[in-house]
């Protein structure tokens, strides 16, 4: 009897965690809920089977996702925009995701409309490159990084672009221009 019932017991518990489902919104090194960084390009049809994709540059003829493609919830909602390693290889890995829906969020909290202050308070910042109207701020053991437009900084920080801008620069309240994750194929 006791026999019986421990083993009715453990399969009650691998039934309780077989039904744990993926968060499909949270972002943890090398993953986007079921989305990770070995998944080919030709795969994303079946991970986002409930949602639509759009090819932004339609290869005639292929066989298969491949190129660049925008992910929308059925809803219309846009999600997220994935790019490839090689737009024209089905069996390329993705390399870059922008992420337009403030439902992914890191698993410290971080997701699209967070402000700067919750990016020093959570992470260590590992970089930060400035382009001609924004600075690109790179997060240490993370995949996430963040682009904020110049015009949320000083004014003597946003013309110049030699300068070199420090995290202590960039106010609390700036928000993002984009939220990326990034994967680097040469792992």
């Amino acid at each position: 009897m006791k026999k019986t019932l421990l083993f009715g017991a453990l399969i009650a518990l691998l039934f309780v965690q077989c039904g744990k489902d993926n968060d499909p919104f949270l972002i943890k090194q090398g993953a986007i809920g079921n989305l990770t960084k070995e998944i080919q390009m030709k795969q994303i049809d079946s991970i986002f089977a409930q949602d639509s994709i759009v090819k932004l540059n339609p290869i005639p003829d292929a066989l298969g996702t491949q190129g660049e493609v925008e992910i929308y919830e059925k809803g219309g909602a846009l999600l997220l925009l994935l790019s490839p390693d090689d737009e024209s290889d089905p069996e390329s890995v993705i390399t870059n995701i922008q992420i337009f829906d403030d439902r992914y969020k890191t698993e410290k909290g971080l997701s699209k409309n967070s402000t700067f202050k919750s990016v020093k308070d959570n992470y260590i910042i590992a970089d930060i490159e400035t382009t001609i109207n924004s600075v690109v701020v790179f997060l240490k053991d993370s995949d996430v990084f963040i682009t904020i437009d110049k015009k949320q900084l000083p004014e003597n920080l946003r013309y110049d672009m030699g300068i070199t801008i420090e995290a202590s620069q960039i106010p609390d309240e700036a928000t993002f221009k984009y939220f990326m994750v990034g994967w680097d194929t040469f792992e």
